[in-house]
C-alpha cells in the first residue's frame, strides 16, 4: 500500500481500519532533517495503537528561519515514509495539526515531552489541537523520548548557513550580554510601546505580463497583460509590519486630493493602526506600477503616478500641528522620507527636536535622485541608509564603507548609523563609543528587495530603543528583511511569534 496519501482519500482507509478495531495514532511536525529523536518518538507512538500517521508542515508555513526548510515537502515526506514505523504520510495544509485532526480523526493525538506543557508554547497552537483532538473524541499523549533538536543539529553543522552567517551566529552565542536576552521577552516588550510613523503611503502595483517580443513595426518590447495585484507600500508598510508587535500604531501620511485608493488602503490595515491622512492638494495618491515578466519574475518597467511638489504653506500648517500632537503621545517616531513632497525640511527639524526617540530613513530613487538627502535629519537616534544612498550622500564612490559610515555620523551628528549592503548585510557605527558592527545577511531566496530597508528600519528602531545588545538589534532586523525579501514588495505582514521562533531556531 502507498504510504504517502493525501488527508481526503486517507481519512475514508482511516475509517475503514478503525471499524476492524484498528487504533489509529497521528504524530504531526516538520521534521526537516530526520533524526534518532524523531525515530524513536514514532517507535514510542507506534506502540500506543496499530497505524501511525505522520503529517507533515507545508514549506511556506515552516517557521524556522529564512533559509528554512532544508528539504522541501516531498522530500521530508520521503524520508518520513521509509520508515518502518510509520504507516502513512499527509501533507498538511496550515501551520497547525488541526485540520489533520479534524478530518483523520485519530484516537490518539501523540506529541514530544516538550509540549506537555502548553505553557511553553508561544504560539498557543498546541491548545487549539488539543481542542481538535477532544472534539474527534480522542486524546493527547506526549512520549518520553529523549529530545534532540533539528536546528541545533542543522546550526552545528552549518548546513544552510554561509561561513559568514555560521560565524556571526556563534558570536552571537558566546557573547555573555546576548546570553541575558529572552527574545520573547524582548520582543513582547515591544508591545507596550505607543509608536508614529511618518512618510509617505504608496501603493505598489504589480502588472504580470507574457513578453512577447518586439513590435512588428517599432523599436518597442511587446508584453501581454496576465494578472495584476495592489500592495500598501510606503510608511504603511512599516506599520503593518510592526502591526504584530506593538499596541498601538499611528501613521502620519497623506493621500491624493481626491482620496484615491483611501478604501483599498484602510480595508488593507489592521485594527491597531490608526491612519491619519492630510489630503495633499494637486496631488494623487501616489501609484507605483512595475510591469514584471511572469516567468522570470524581473520587472520590465516602473510607471509612477506621482506630484512630488513640496506641501502647500496651509498643508505644512495643519501637518506641523499634527505633528506636535501626536508626538507627545508615542515613545518612538520612524520618518521613512521617500522624498515625494511631504516632508519639508522645517518638518523635518521639527521631528527630530520634538521626538522622544526618533528612526529615520530618507530614500533616494528614480524621482528625487539629486534633490533628496538624508542630511536634513541632523541629531536623530537611529538613521538607516542604504549603501548607495549612502556615498551618494558622501559624493564618493570609492573609500572604504567603515571610514564613510564614520564621517556620516560626524556630518548628521547621529547616534547610531546603519549602513545596508544588500547580500553583503549590514554595518552599524555607535558615535558615541566609536564602534563599528557588522552583520551578514540571511536571505537565500531574494524575490524583491522593495521595502526591507522599512522593515530593518521598524524593528531596528524597537530593539535599540528597548536598550538590546546592537548585534542582537542587528540579527533581529537581518532575520525580519530576510522574511521580507521572500515575497513581493511588502505582500508578507511580520508576525511576532513566527520571528520569536526563527530567532530561537537560529540561536540553538
Amino acid at each position: 500500500m502507498k504510504k504517502i496519501q493525501n488527508i481526503k482519500n486517507l481519512s475514508k482507509k482511516l475509517q475503514q481500519l478503525k471499524k476492524k478495531g484498528k487504533k489509529i495514532i497521528l504524530c504531526h511536525g516538520v521534521f526537516d532533517i530526520l533524526h534518532i529523536g524523531h525515530i524513536k518518538h514514532f517507535q514510542s507512538a507506534k506502540k500506543m495503537g496499530n497505524i501511525l500517521v505522520v503529517s507533515v508542515t507545508p514549506d511556506k508555513f515552516v517557521n524556522k528561519g529564512p533559509n528554512r526548510p532544508i528539504f522541501p515537502i516531498n522530500l521530508r515526506m520521503q524520508s518520513l515514509a521509509s520508515l518502518k514505523a510509520v504507516d502513512f504520510v499527509v501533507p498538511n495544509i496550515s501551520n497547525t495539526a488541526v485540520y489533520p485532526i479534524l478530518n483523520l480523526k485519530p484516537d490518539i493525538y501523540c506529541k514530544g515531552k516538550d509540549y506537555s506543557n502548553s505553557k511553553l508554547d508561544i504560539s498557543g497552537n498546541i491548545n487549539k489541537e488539543i481542542s481538535a483532538i477532544k472534539k474527534v473524541k480522542g486524546k493527547i499523549s506526549f512520549t518520553e523520548d529523549e529530545l534532540f533538536s533539528s536546528s541545533k543539529i542543522i546550526n552545528s553543522t552549518n548546513i544552510n548557513l554561509s561561513k559568514k552567517q555560521g560565524d556571526f551566529l556563534n558570536s552571537l552565542k558566546k557573547d555573555k550580554e546576548i546570553k541575558k536576552f529572552d527574545p520573547s521577552k524582548l520582543i513582547k516588550s515591544f508591545k507596550s510601546l505607543k509608536v508614529l510613523v511618518i512618510g509617505e503611503t504608496i501603493i505598489d502595483e504589480y502588472i504580470y505580463c507574457d513578453a512577447l517580443g518586439k513590435s512588428g513595426k517599432e523599436p518597442v518590447l511587446a508584453v501581454k497583460y496576465l494578472k495584476s495585484k495592489k500592495i500598501i507600500g510606503g510608511t504603511m508598510s512599516i506599520a503593518k509590519n510592526l502591526s504584530s508587535f506593538c499596541k498601538k500604531i499611528t501613521v502620519l501620511s497623506y493621500i491624493g486630493e481626491k482620496k484615491e485608493q483611501l478604501n483599498f488602503i484602510k480595508k488593507d490595515l489592521q485594527k491597531n493602526i490608526n491612519p491619519i491622512f492630510l489630503k495633499k492638494k494637486n496631488s494623487c495618491t501616489i501609484v507605483k506600477k512595475r510591469y514584471v515578466d511572469d516567468v522570470s519574475k524581473s520587472k520590465i518597467l516602473g510607471v509612477y503616478s506621482i506630484e512630488d511638489q513640496l506641501i502647500s504653506k496651509k498643508e505644512e500648517k495643519i501637518l506641523r500641528k499634527n505633528i506636535l500632537n501626536q508626538i507627545k503621545k508615542h515613545d518612538v517616531v520612524i520618518v521613512s522620507d521617500y522624498g515625494h513632497g511631504f516632508l519639508n525640511e522645517k518638518l523635518s527639524k521639527l521631528i527630530i527636536q520634538n521626538s522622544k526617540y526618533v528612526a529615520v530613513n530618507a530614500q533616494l530613487n528614480a524621482s528625487n535622485i539629486g534633490f533628496h538627502t538624508i542630511s536634513k535629519y541632523k541629531n536623530a537616534d537611529l538613521v538607516i541608509i542604504n549603501e548607495n544612498e549612502m556615498r551618494h550622500e558622501m559624493r564618493d564612490k570609492s573609500s572604504e564603507l567603515n571610514y564613510l559610515i564614520k564621517k556620516l555620523a560626524k556630518k548628521i551628528n547621529s547616534k547610531l548609523i546603519t549602513v545596508t549592503s544588500g547580500d553583503q548585510g549590514s554595518t552599524s557605527y555607535n558615535k558615541k563609543i566609536n564602534k563599528v558592527f557588522n552583520c551578514p545577511a540571511f536571505a537565500s531566496k531574494v524575490v524583491d528587495k522593495i521595502g526591507a530597508g522599512d522593515t530593518m528600519l521598524a524593528v531596528l528602531s524597537l530593539a535599540i530603543h528597548k536598550k538590546a545588545n546592537i548585534k542582537y538589534s542587528m540579527f533581529l532586523s537581518a532575520l525580519a528583511a530576510a522574511i521580507n525579501v521572500q515575497s513581493e514588495a511588502n505582500s508578507l505582514v511580520l508576525n511576532r511569534v513566527d520571528m520569536i521562533k526563527s530567532i530561537q531556531s537560529y540561536l540553538k
